[in-house]
């Protein structure tokens, strides 16, 4: 059963977290900040993941600490329900158009956290969310999700499907590497031995 719960607690935010990762792409997530809420839910819809987030955050200074920390638990909950990676296709890559944006995103859940983020908006806030938190999310969730990510949008017309392209591209390959592969369902896919990133 690769299910995992983390609650967070720090001066800032309290947040609890709770994934399936062979769901069926069930959400409820509540944050408080309804972009983000948006984009949650597309991450949870299109990587079949069933997410259940719930976060308090300190929404009267801004939305970084809610948008990071929300990364943070997710990331941690991703990598707690999958243990030691045994039987995963581990890599992913897939172009994911949206309307007028194209977006790449390449992944090898490896245990090794990194990412590479050529993404760039042309305003600085998407309705009243600061667009630089949506890289501030993706570092989180890579370093405690311990993958390596590359995300990259080609082209855009639209700042809102940037931001939407790169969250539908991650579920999108992030699906495909945690799946198991039948072929090697009993056996970690490293030559190594190991994917506990060490």
């Amino acid at each position: 059963m690769r299910k995992a719960t983390i609650d967070r607690k720090t001066t800032e935010t309290r947040i609890s977290a709770t994934i399936d990762l062979d769901g069926s792409g069930r959400y409820d997530v509540a944050t408080g900040v309804g972009f983000l809420d948006h984009m949650l839910e597309q991450l949870s819809r299109h990587s079949l993941i069933d997410l259940t987030l719930k976060a308090e955050g300190d929404l009267h200074i801004d939305f970084h600490h809610t948008a990071e920390d929300s990364g943070i638990a997710i990331g941690q909950a991703v990598a707690k329900a999958l243990g030691d990676r045994k039987g995963i296709s581990r890599y992913a890559s897939l172009h994911l158009p949206m309307d007028g944006a194209l977006t790449r995103a390449a992944i090898d859940v490896s245990g090794r956290p990194f990412l590479v983020w050529k993404v760039n908006f042309t305003a600085p806030k998407i309705g009243g969310f600061d667009t630089e938190l949506v890289r501030e999310w993706f570092q989180a969730f890579t370093m405690n999700a311990g993958v390596t990510l590359h995300i990259e949008t080609l082209y855009a017309d639209n700042n809102h499907h940037i931001a939407e392209s790169c969250f539908k591209a991650l579920a999108r390959a992030l699906r495909e590497a945690i799946e198991i592969d039948p072929r090697q369902k009993d056996r970690i896919p490293s030559t190594k031995g190991t994917l506990a990133g060490q």
